[in-house]
């Protein structure tokens, strides 16, 4: 890969991204059309069926053609080791964007049920897509909503989708930022979580979740165990980032 590819900030699709930063956080997209060309992208060039292929696509979209923001291929690994050691039956995603992290985790763990908790019902539609290429919409369910909306979407979870207490194995917040603390506490709230849940969380340094650190240090060893990651942003080897892992200790 080039030195353009690895370092984010000489791309103009990462600073087009920076310039639409009002969009993600209002609409979930970039707001230049990124996501709907990166499912083309996907369809035309990975094979049907084959998951791996589809993983690699988007990787190689966020590198040639345009940045995304998901979990992105280096952390994604810290995320795959994750889920092999939770070995989930039932794994939550909060924040869908165009259905990575929610592939590597079925890829990771080929029995779990997946759901992924999306805001935007244009992301979920093309995650949807994705899924259903890749070969796992069978078992991956994206719903539209948000965890603070009140309790509607926890409710679906539970109603229709039989979320009980002490049925979630993994979480994966990649999400608002701001949202991380209250949105696990909700999830806490409900007694979802067991002993030795796994919570992976991305992006803690950039853009940051300072509440949410500052919650699993002052847990560290009571309520949750943590490792802290030090790793790099989506697609670059520079911007450093850190992605948070922590047991639930009950």
């Amino acid at each position: 890969m080039s030195l353009k590819q690895r370092v984010p900030l000489l791309r103009w699709s990462f600073w087009r991204m920076a310039l639409g930063s009002r969009n993600i956080t209002r609409t979930g997209q970039i707001g230049d059309g990124r996501e709907a060309a990166a499912v083309r992208y996907v369809l035309a060039n990975a094979r049907r069926g084959d998951i791996d292929d589809v993983l690699t696509a988007i990787d190689r979209y966020a590198y040639d053609e345009s940045f995304l923001i998901n979990v992105g291929d280096e952390k994604g690994e810290l995320l795959d080791a994750a889920v092999r050691r939770a070995a989930p039956a039932l794994a939550l995603e909060l924040g869908t964007y165009c259905g990575y992290g929610a592939l590597r985790i079925a890829r990771a763990a080929p029995t779990a049920r997946v759901y992924s908790i999306e805001l935007s019902a244009d992301n979920a539609e093309n995650a949807r897509r994705i899924w259903e290429h890749a070969g796992v919409g069978d078992r991956v369910t994206c719903l539209v909503g948000t965890i603070g909306d009140g309790g509607q979407t926890l409710d679906t979870l539970a109603d229709v989708h039989g979320f009980i207490q002490g049925s979630v194995d993994l979480v994966f917040l990649d999400h608002d930022k701001n949202a991380y603390l209250t949105d696990l506490q909700s999830l806490l709230d409900r007694g979802w979580l067991h002993r030795g849940t796994i919570v992976v969380a991305d992006n803690v340094k950039i853009p940051g979740a300072p509440k949410y650190r500052a919650y699993m240090r002052e847990q560290q060893g009571r309520g949750w165990q943590t490792v802290e990651h030090k790793t790099h942003g989506e697609y670059g080897s520079v911007i450093p980032d850190l992605v948070l892992e922590s047991d639930f200790l009950g």
